[in-house]
């Protein structure tokens, strides 16, 4: 059995993947847990698959974590914070750390883990996103394999099984359109957190769902593939696939295009990466072309999805600027679902910081450096809301 140690157990990827292991206790099983805050899932989970380590983010939740398990024998190993979640992630025991944490939150941890030798099955983009020019590095370093988790990546990494080194011609990410595909672009103005959250295809976490509304989760992918694929960003491409049977696209240097197509479901690139080289036999719905029906694509409105275009500009900047971005975003649509900007406020909160930091932009960034630009962005998206705020009220008088 493969040991799994899963960062961010509570969330959309952590119970998904907990639904992998406990349908394949022979192939899988739990070493580690980490989550955030949620106490009575994770004592759920911790009663469920018994792991030998576990930890809580809110250090202050500890106690209550303790308290809920505490007639369990043996006990996990119970620890707290950061700190905590990274003793989980680079855990002894475990061969393989999914890391289904949200943000750049996940990025020390993940590092903690290459560090350790662990493969990981990667389903938190930031990590590569912000901290791609310390990343590479380590895990070519410490020999250990980088799995996709997330669908389109997984898709072109299912796609390029059997393909020579050389033979990539293009990349094509499909995107759905999130929630606003087919609202007019001058509607967009009004729209409210709950509109925004309302995903036609996928069921995922808050922040994530966001990032599709503005398509900015396309653009990170972006970045997010240059990373993991070495393509540069004229050959990466996005495509609006409404559908979302095909996941990804290659085309190869004869132009050849293979795709990858399921349905809208997180456990296979998941079950993929755990698995990798293996393909496990399993039981779920068998994709029925007829009954998928028409797949159309077309091509994404750059007026209307502007995140889009400022992650290729942050990502051919290359250096510190792509964890500006990340950070930015982040902190924007935190805000956002705290109701405190709008939705149009996103792009230009992310504009205006990534303009701040052209002149300091890191070229070949340290691991501090990529820390440091983190904190400052989200610092800098607060200056930018409060600009934005003053200069709508003057357009308003």
């Amino acid at each position: 059995m493969k040991a799994i140690a899963l960062l961010g157990s509570t969330g959309s990827i952590g119970t998904q993947t907990l639904d992998i292991v406990a349908q394949y206790p022979d192939q899988f099983r739990i070493v580690g847990l980490a989550a955030g805050r949620n106490v009575e899932m994770l004592a759920a989970q911790i009663r469920q698959f018994r792991p030998s380590i576990a930890a809580i983010c809110e250090e202050e939740k500890l106690s209550e974590l303790k308290e809920a398990i505490k007639d369990l024998d043996p006990q996990p190993v119970l620890l707290a914070g950061q700190a905590g979640v990274i003793e989980v992630a680079r855990y002894s025991d475990a061969q393989i750390v999914v890391t289904g944490i949200v943000g750049c939150a996940g990025l020390l941890p993940t590092i903690a883990a290459i560090e350790a030798g662990k493969d990981i099955a990667l389903a938190n983009k930031e990590t590569l996103i912000a901290g791609g020019p310390v990343v590479l590095p380590l895990v070519e370093k410490y020999g250990v394999k980088l799995l996709p988790a997330d669908s389109e990546h997984s898709a072109i990494f299912q796609c390029l099984q059997g393909v020579k080194m050389g033979g990539l011609r293009r990349i094509l990410l499909t995107a759905s359109g999130g929630a606003f595909r087919d609202l007019p672009v001058e509607k967009l103005a009004t729209v409210k957190v709950a509109d925004a959250l309302k995903h036609p295809n996928w069921s995922m976490g808050k922040k994530i769902t966001i990032d599709s509304a503005t398509l900015m989760n396309k653009g990170l992918e972006v970045i997010e593939a240059h990373f993991l694929f070495g393509m540069d960003y004229d050959h990466i491409d996005i495509v609006i696939h409404p559908q979302s049977i095909i996941h990804s696209l290659i085309e190869l240097q004869d132009t050849s295009v293979l795709a990858q197509l399921g349905w809208p479901d997180m456990r296979l690139p998941l079950l993929y990466a755990l698995s990798w080289p293996e393909r496990i036999h399993t039981d779920w719905q068998q994709l029925d072309l007829v009954k998928a029906g028409n797949l159309t694509f077309k091509e994404p409105d750059h007026q209307k999805y502007p995140c889009m275009q400022l992650a290729y500009t942050a990502g051919r900047a290359g250096g510190s600027m792509p964890a500006v971005l990340n950070a930015a975003n982040e902190q924007a649509v935190a805000l956002f679902l705290e109701e405190k900007i709008e939705f149009l406020d996103i792009p230009r909160c992310i504009e205006y910081v990534c303009d701040r930091h052209q002149s300091d932009n890191r070229p070949n960034p340290s691991l501090d450096d990529i820390v440091a630009a983190d904190e400052w962005a989200r610092q800098e998206v607060l200056a930018a809301r409060d600009k934005i705020g003053r200069d709508r009220l003057l357009f308003l008088s």
